[in-house]
């Protein structure tokens, strides 16, 4: 075996690229373990069972890198020749408006690029042709320019004439974006693998990228539309397990543990909270006053891809994590001012909510770290009695116990080991099983997925899961109920032909 003397070791000194390879691998074992005798003493109770569990995490993470998920060719090029013909079509719709309306022959395709990919020629068709006010913004180098982005293409929609040919334009970048996930670079046994980082982001939630050998991707944000293309392998079915509202119940956990009160945490265990937000959010619409029916309603569309029920889901966390009407209105697109009647309504509701970010501010002066319920301490390096400092430790306190309570539950299934891990995303874990095997093994997945927790005065607290099974990874109907996609996801039905709950 070859001697390295790391300390005299210099750049270019490896004769080969395979030997350059095992000297930076060697030294990021060596290294990493010196150090790693000065690092424990440094931890607590809290910050040593976090690492614990990190560590805990890298066998079934392994696992969902090497394995990675099968993907339907077939359905995947069906699905990109579909937008790329959308897409020819409303470029030459986009084109025919640009001339024949705006009379700017300049909007055109150059050999490098299409013209509504340009940020410059978008920038002078609106700004320069067309004389729209100019929206600008800080470039990396400090310096106030004018911007295309999507989020000042949605203000410029308001002026009358420009919106035909900005709506065209963020469709086309859409179908872009979708085009270019379907055509990332799939392995040759026609598998996608993702490379998940356990300690990715500050609040325990993974990340993901490009995997070990430059293929795959982000496989955390996939959309509904494209997910069908993700197939379970022969003689497997898939089951797509979910935290039910898990963000909002942790948040009413906090309010539990902190103040003793019940009443957000049990508004979110007696029912649909976010159909509960959407009635409040939208009193003119023709709600019935059963769940069910104004479930329904709530997912009718309201925002590109969104139902009006997952915009007030994001309307409840943005409230929850000290969200401005001015912040919320550019997400949501509800307008300003029902945002603050919604929100003066939202904490008379749920006085608590209010109590809780004052208590998280006082934390912060005094201690300038949190302990989740789970035990996960943070630190928070901001100015303290800066509010963006705040509102990351108030996001925090949802978004990290949501994270524990889906790595927890990741490590009691793959120790089962009644099931093939795939993919983790935020709050959902996809998983496939010998289809044969389905009523026995998805009961055990369910039990294995429900993590408790003892919050103070000894209250029991379960974040509720829902589990859809199919062989491909979208949804089999719509929401409507009409079916779409036969072979996709439903409701799993216990023996009875009931739902389990």
């Amino acid at each position: 075996m070859k001697v390295y003397y790391t300390e005299a070791l210099r750049p270019g000194d490896p004769k080969s690229e395979t030997e350059r390879l095992w000297v930076y691998n060697g030294l990021d074992c060596c290294v990493t373990y010196e150090v790693l005798d000065n690092i424990l003493p440094q931890l607590d109770n809290h910050t040593g069972s976090t690492y614990a569990l990190s560590l805990a995490l890298q066998a079934p993470v392994l696992e969902m890198n090497l394995r990675g998920v099968l993907i339907d060719e077939t359905e995947r090029d069906k699905a990109i020749a579909t937008y790329e013909a959308d897409s020819e079509r409303l470029e030459r719709n986009l084109y025919r408006i640009v001339h024949e309306g705006v009379g700017y022959p300049d909007f055109r395709n150059s050999a490098k690029t299409k013209a509504w990919r340009s940020n410059g020629l978008v920038a002078s068709l609106l700004y320069d042709k067309m004389r729209l006010p100019e929206i600008r913004r800080r470039n990396e180098r400090g310096e106030l320019v004018r911007t295309v982005n999507r989020e000042a293409l949605e203000k410029l929609q308001f002026h009358f004439i420009a919106r035909p040919i900005i709506s065209h334009i963020l469709l086309l970048r859409d179908h872009g974006k979708k085009i270019g996930v379907l055509k990332t670079k799939v392995d040759e046994d026609k598998r996608i693998r993702t490379s998940y980082n356990i300690g990715g982001t500050t609040t325990g939630r993974f990340s993901s990228s490009l995997n070990d050998f430059g293929t795959g991707g982000n496989l955390q944000n996939i959309e509904e539309r494209l997910r069908r293309v993700f197939i379970a392998d022969p003689g497997m079915k898939f089951a797509n397990i979910d935290l039910e509202q898990a963000d909002s119940r942790n948040i009413g956990a906090w309010c539990w543990n902190v103040f003793r009160d019940g009443q957000y945490l049990d508004a979110c265990e007696s029912g649909d909270l976010h159909t509960t937000v959407a009635r409040m959010s939208r009193p003119e619409l023709p709600w019935t006053g059963d769940l069910k029916a104004d479930r329904k309603i709530a997912e009718q569309p309201f925002y590109r891809h969104h139902a009006l029920r997952h915009m007030c889901k994001v309307l409840g966390h943005g409230t929850n994590y000290l969200g401005s009407p001015y912040e919320m209105s550019k997400h949501t697109k509800i307008d300003q001012a029902t945002i603050k009647d919604f929100q003066e309504l939202y904490f008379r509701t749920f006085p608590t909510i209010q109590k809780l970010h004052e208590w998280a501010q006082k934390q912060l002066i005094e201690n300038g770290h949190l302990v989740t319920p789970f035990g996960r301490k943070r630190w928070f390096f901001g100015r303290r009695d800066d509010r963006d400092t705040l509102k990351q430790a108030v996001a925090h306190m949802g978004q990290s116990m949501t994270a524990d309570e889906m790595n927890h539950a990741m490590m009691a299934l793959w120790r089962l080991n009644i099931v093939q891990i795939l993919l983790q995303g935020h709050d959902s874990i996809l998983v496939q099983y010998p289809q044969e095997a389905e009523n026995e093994i998805v009961p055990r997945v369910l039990a294995a997925m429900r993590v408790p927790l003892e919050l103070e005065g000894g209250r029991q607290f379960i974040v509720p899961v829902d589990v859809q099974v199919g062989w491909n990874w979208g949804k089999a109907k719509d929401a409507d109920g009409n079916v779409i996609n036969p072979n996709g996801l439903s409701k799993w039905p216990d023996e009875r032909g009931k739902k389990v709950r």
